[in-house]
């Protein structure tokens, strides 16, 4: 897969917000990415060391919408920049986009742990990753950034408006009865209503969509094997 547009990743807070700010131009979330247009989507997640100096990053494709799994793919490496809120792709995606640039086969949709443009300058990870790629993205987390909304309905489907900026930047959405609600915002080339419909048909037994459910434990078994035969 090409990286369209890349940029630095050895950078200061001020040049990192700086590349945000650019490259948050590029964003377009206009695009209807109607499901009937998915074939495949492919599940980003990283998972750290316990001295958070180690990262494990996982990228798992799966066919839409039976998800079924086509590839696993599992990259290690150092972490290279600090934890500061809202500047969470410089720590992550490095490593995603070394396995992106080998995943040969096209996939239709980038689903990451994450924010969209539902973030402080409109610019989570997977919005950064999406622009990066020139892909449709979408951000699934789950915890509260940015944004003001009020609970959802309990009931399985049920969301609420997400919004900033005084406009809507994703949907607090409740994937199953009674379970805390994940937040959604699309990253690029889709709608507020494109990401939503996709998290709900990725949702399987679990809260988390499916897609994202595989990556994060194939990026904790990595870890673990990683931690016990104490590679580096």
């Amino acid at each position: 897969m090409n990286i369209i547009h890349d940029h630095p990743w050895k950078v200061t807070f001020t040049e990192a917000v700086h590349i945000q700010r650019h490259l948050q131009s590029r964003v377009n979330t206009e695009v209807d990415c109607s499901l009937k247009s998915i074939g495949t989507i492919a599940a980003a997640d990283v998972s750290y060391s316990p001295d958070d100096k180690q990262l494990f990053a996982a990228v798992v494709v799966v066919r839409f919408p039976g998800m079924n799994p086509l590839a696993s793919h599992l990259v290690t490496s150092s972490v290279h920049f600090p934890y500061l809120p809202g500047l969470l792709s410089f720590r992550e995606i490095p490593p995603l986009l070394m396995i992106f640039k080998e995943i040969t086969n096209d996939v239709d949709v980038i689903l990451c742990d994450g924010q969209g443009i539902a973030h402080p300058r409109q610019f989570g990870l997977a919005a950064h990753l999406g622009v990066l790629l020139d892909k449709p993205s979408l951000g699934c987390a789950k915890s509260h950034l940015y944004g003001e909304y009020v609970e959802p309905a309990p009931e399985k489907g049920s969301f609420s408006e997400l919004t900033a900026f005084g406009k809507p930047v994703g949907v607090v959405l409740r994937t199953r009865r009674n379970v805390k609600p994940v937040f959604v915002s699309p990253g690029h080339k889709m709608t507020i209503e494109n990401a939503r419909e996709l998290v709900m048909a990725c949702v399987r037994r679990f809260r988390i969509p499916e897609p994202l459910r595989m990556a994060h434990q194939a990026a904790n078994r990595y870890r673990e094997q990683w931690q016990t035969e104490g590679k580096s």
